[in-house]
């Protein structure tokens, strides 16, 4: 009978095997405890909020907070408003990024050292608030929604990897072959060189749209239409300001406000608000994993 080589992890190497793993099960429980709690106590009763009584499952389960929530006219309007930022405002950055980022990726475009060295100093310094309020105020962008989506048109960053993505992923012989079948730049763009750069485009995608959705300071300084108003910034005036929608506290009983129903509501918004991209992460999670690794290790 052959005898199977084994090699026996030594006591050390098991000790300092089990500190990591208590060390990486503290973490856990330090993020995942918040979370619980506050899912926990949207789900409670306003009085077991208010007496400290939730500790990790709800207490006197109920979901008023959240009928609440969804007969308001402010927070369904913010939920429009934010998928409507995000999609467009995504759409125009992947557009941007890529009509930016494959030119520069070409070793036939002249000049485009001095393009990225243009682009890498606004990396490093820019000109304040003040200055873009007033660029925005001059192009006649103020309180519309082009004020959250042209200033950001696109990342820096972004370009960067996707620039690197498209010369190190796609051979040049590629394109040299299409090139001799009398295929253009565009029709290569478009046929050959986005559907080969799914991965790095879903990287991307989720970069831009989870920056959308949780943006809220631009909004805050361009926007003053409450019709405009992204669902961040309707959560930041109730958690901040305690300006609560009466339409959310008048779908409660006088005995809950006075208990702190409006506690209850704060916590209920949030999960609400983080909703939409913790059901969408799962779904390309694979992608984003493939394009960081592509960026990262081929750049």
């Amino acid at each position: 009978m052959l005898r199977k080589n084994t090699i026996k992890d030594s006591v050390g190497d098991r000790i300092f095997m089990l500190c990591i793993y208590l060390l990486l099960i503290i973490v856990l429980a330090a993020v995942m405890y918040p979370l619980l709690f506050i899912i926990s106590s949207s789900f409670s009763s306003s009085r077991a909020v208010v007496s400290g009584s939730v500790w990790l499952l709800p207490v006197d389960f109920t979901t008023r907070a959240y009928a609440a929530i969804f007969n308001s006219k402010q927070i369904m309007m913010g939920y429009y408003n934010s998928i409507v930022y995000m999609v467009f405002g995504t759409m125009i950055n992947l557009l941007f990024t890529v009509l930016i980022a494959y030119p520069l990726s070409q070793k036939h475009f002249y000049g485009r050292g001095i393009v990225m060295t243009m682009m890498m100093v606004t990396v490093f310094f820019g000109g304040g608030l003040i200055p873009d309020y007033l660029l925005v105020k001059n192009l006649g962008l103020l309180d519309t929604r082009w004020a959250l989506w042209l200033p950001g048109a696109f990342g820096v960053f972004n370009v960067i990897v996707a620039r690197t993505f498209f010369q190190t992923s796609i051979p040049p012989e590629m394109q040299e072959a299409a090139q001799i079948d009398g295929c253009g730049d565009t029709r290569y763009l478009v046929s050959i060189v986005l559907p080969l750069s799914k991965p790095i485009l879903a990287v991307m995608t989720l970069f831009y749209a989870v920056g959308h959705w949780n943006a809220f300071f631009s909004a805050l300084i361009y926007l003053r239409s409450e019709e405009l108003f992204p669902l961040q910034y309707v959560l930041r005036n109730i958690l901040i300001l305690n300006a609560t929608d009466p339409e959310m506290m008048a779908a409660s009983t006088q005995e809950m406000r006075d208990q702190g129903f409006q506690q209850v509501l704060k916590y209920a918004v949030i999960v609400a608000a983080s909703l939409p991209v913790l059901l969408i992460y799962p779904f390309v999670q694979r992608h984003f994993v493939k394009g960081v690794m592509i960026g990262s290790l081929k750049g």
